[in-house]
């Protein structure tokens, strides 16, 4: 059996294997894949319900853990224990209770010792993500590496405090990431207000706007990025992705795209390294809408491929 090639669809990420999470005890793994299938917090175009569902499918390599990354040789899969417990029940149109829900498993993950990578879902899950890793790790122990076209620090979304534009803020507030661990790389556009950009700067938060990394390039800002979120004392980072910083040309299959963003090929290589380079305890990606992706389901495997690459970079880490 294991020579056979499934050219399909696998029902776990990568074909990793499959588990329930209360069957897991505390080492047994390294990381766990888990969905976070709601789009209730998104305000414009809907459908991330399924990029959890996308992002798992968007693979054609063999499902049996043999797949050698070519720059470094090394299989994350089989250097690390990943398995996938399958999406969280998040209730239609409750979004608090689904981020709650979502919060308690991430804690559960954190609290094997394993690292949790949820598959979104529009941008509030990253709300429930982050209070569930400080709830093990500590509040304000960790700083967030967030990739994004948007800040995510409304003070509202239409009036409710949780939806896709509010959980960096929500974050901050909360006390489970402190402003001054907290950085932003890709941001463009025409939002946030200047009442919002000033509170961000009131908390101490470090934003790089594309026109910034066009100017000096993505390698330095990301030196920048790495010295300013972590400090002594860090347990690690929490890497966000949002779809939408890659230019909606490499990526159209989200609900708030915006021109001039990273290349996929930026993309790449800046999770994998932050990964190589620092302990991450903690990482999403999110906002993929599959009813947008249009032919050949390129902002799905790039998706796929951005968590294959953070495993890569934990690998490398790994082994030294």
């Amino acid at each position: 059996m294991d020579d056979i090639h499934r050219f399909g669809q696998f029902p776990t990420f990568a074909g990793v294997p499959a588990a329930r999470l209360d069957d897991l005890g505390a080492g047994e793994v390294d990381v766990v894949i888990v969905g976070a299938p709601v789009d209730w917090g998104a305000t414009y175009r809907g459908g991330a319900r399924f990029g959890p569902k996308a992002i798992r499918e968007a693979d054609y390599l063999d499902a049996n853990g043999r797949r050698p990354h070519l720059p470094t040789g090394i299989d994350a899969l089989r250097e690390l224990r990943v398995v996938d417990v399958g999406d969280v029940s998040m209730p239609p149109g409750y979004l608090e209770m689904g981020l709650e829900s979502l919060a308690e498993t991430v804690a559960k993950i954190a609290g094997l010792g394993a690292v949790p990578i949820v598959l979104g879902g529009d941008h509030s899950v990253t709300y429930g993500n982050g209070v569930g890793l400080a709830r093990v790790h500590g509040e304000g122990s960790f700083g967030v590496v967030h990739f994004d076209a948007h800040a995510d620090t409304a003070e509202t979304n239409w009036g409710q405090m949780h939806g896709h534009g509010t959980p960096m803020r929500r974050l901050i507030e909360s006390g489970a990431v402190p402003g001054h661990r907290f950085v932003q790389i890709g941001l463009r556009g025409y939002w946030p207000d200047p009442k919002t950009v000033q509170w961000m700067a009131d908390q101490r938060m470090r934003t790089f706007l594309m026109s910034e990394i066009v100017e000096r390039g993505l390698r330095p800002v990301v030196d920048d990025a790495v010295d300013y979120c972590v400090g002594d004392g860090s347990a690690g980072i929490f890497i966000s992705v949002d779809v939408d910083v890659v230019d909606p040309g490499m990526a159209p299959g989200t609900g708030t795209p915006e021109p001039g963003g990273l290349t996929s090929r930026e993309l790449l290589d800046v999770v994998r390294r932050l990964a190589r380079e620092l302990p991450v305890v903690g990482a999403d990606i999110v906002e993929v809408s599959p009813p947008y992706d249009g032919p050949g389901q390129i902002t799905a495997f790039l998706a796929n491929r951005v968590v294959l690459e953070v495993l890569n970079g934990m690998a490398e880490r790994s082994v030294g």
